[in-house]
């Protein structure tokens, strides 16, 4: 990588708490774990220093991080379908119902007497 360019910025910069959280709860996960290796993040929680930590254990943090957030991505784009498909629903129900009070509205205003038909005229 080219001098001056640092690669571990966070896109939005208002979510970098929430990510340094979510890398807290994801690593004490794994350094509870049966791994050995996993075991030096014990050390990172104690020192704020992480370099003591193997890439790899550092790499299954990233991935369950991002595993995380792709499963919460897609629960939000279930929820967000979710409801526009109940506010399509409403609407065309709304509007069906709305129809159904118009032609109603229509045949009181035909005849007030409800049991009366109207023939056709003969020519």
């Amino acid at each position: 990588m080219a001098l001056g360019q640092k690669s571990n910025r966070a896109l939005v910069p208002q979510a970098r708490q929430a990510l340094e959280q979510l890398k807290n709860e994801v690593s004490s996960e794994i350094a509870s774990g049966p791994d050995p290796q996993a075991q030096a993040l014990q050390s990172w929680y104690q020192s704020g220093y992480g370099g003591e930590v193997p890439s790899r254990v550092w790499g299954a943090v990233g991935g369950n991080m991002v595993r995380r957030m792709i499963a919460a991505a897609e629960q939000s784009l279930i929820q967000n379908a979710a409801q526009q498909t109940q506010a399509a629903f409403r609407q065309a129900l709304g509007q069906a119902s709305q129809t159904y009070q118009a032609q109603q509205h229509q045949q009181t205003q035909l005849s007030t007497n409800p049991f009366q038909v109207q023939l056709p005229h003969e020519q």
